[in-house]
């Protein structure tokens, strides 16, 4: 029989190795996303949108879904809900009418594996007495004056946030705000409240916010339940007042910007001038009398 050269069998067990390696990191990325998911997929990515026998929000109550549909209509829709919409498939059209023209967009790190653990989860919610996705609880008394004024100092960061988190206004700002306004890395929220529907459909989105940049962050430090209804409150007479967009807060902003840079610039340019002769006199005085 021929020899094998000791080079060969190393290039053999290089190649053995990288496929073993291969299927360890992807067992490992199964094993963590089927950790991940589903009850936390489903509370980060879905509960702002739906309820598990908790009547609708912007979307449709999702109990008994597998009833409705079939499961393989269910993970394509879930992989590609746009694509489905604009092929026309009846389904998806109704889907879209009973959410007032609301879209669904595919959520992060999709899959069909994913798809269908989610299912599963839903299928079994859907059999209990409550899920524990049926939505937040919330008081449907009518809204007061104090409500609003509550909602607008935890909204400003008057008041601070039980669990620590980050007050709205350094994201987000409110057409009835003044002077500089509020944050514009976020939404404008004067009509968030009309936007998602009402009191549920508002409270579900604060309790659990489905944006990439605000999930990570209110996961760890979640608005408390008392501090919903007031928010809620604020947010509902903002879209009641509507009030025009205050177009010179951005313009204040830029100006007041530019004039603290400039007196910066002079202060630094004083304090350096003196600092830079200090240095420099004596030099030239040395230099004259050597």
């Amino acid at each position: 029989m021929p020899k094998v050269t000791s080079k060969k069998c190393i290039t053999g067990i290089n190649w053995a190795a990288s496929i073993l390696t291969s299927v360890f990191f992807l067992l490992l990325i199964c094993t963590s996303v089927s950790a991940q998911v589903p009850a936390d997929y489903f509370k980060q990515n879905c509960a702002s949108c739906h309820t598990i026998g908790g009547g609708r929000l912007t979307g449709p109550d999702l109990k008994n879904v597998s009833e409705r549909q079939s499961r393989d209509w269910l993970v394509n829709w879930t992989l590609d809900p746009e694509g489905i919409l604009k092929s026309g498939d009846p389904y998806a059209v109704k889907l879209q009418k009973e959410a007032r023209g609301a879209v669904m967009t595919r959520s992060p790190g999709m899959t069909r594996v994913l798809s269908a653990a989610l299912l599963d989860l839903i299928d079994a919610e859907s059999k209990l007495e409550k899920s524990q996705f049926a939505g937040t609880q919330i008081s449907d008394r009518p809204l007061l004056a104090e409500d609003i004024e509550e909602g607008r100092m935890l909204f400003m960061g008057a008041t601070r946030l039980k669990n620590n988190g980050p007050s709205c206004i350094g994201c987000h700002t409110v057409n009835s705000m003044k002077g500089l306004g509020g944050g514009r890395l976020g939404l404008n929220l004067t009509r968030a409240y009309a936007r998602l529907e009402g009191r549920k459909g508002l409270s579900a989105w604060l309790v659990s916010p489905p944006s990439l940049m605000m999930n990570p962050i209110f996961k760890k430090y979640p608005i408390d339940e008392e501090e919903v209804l007031p928010l809620v409150a604020f947010l509902k007479n903002e879209t009641e007042i509507d009030e025009p967009e205050n177009k010179t807060a951005m313009i204040n902003f830029l100006l007041y910007g530019m004039g603290g840079a400039v007196v910066l610039l002079v202060i630094f340019d004083l304090l350096w001038n003196k600092r830079f002769r200090g240095v420099r006199q004596p030099m030239v005085k040395e230099s004259y009398h050597s």
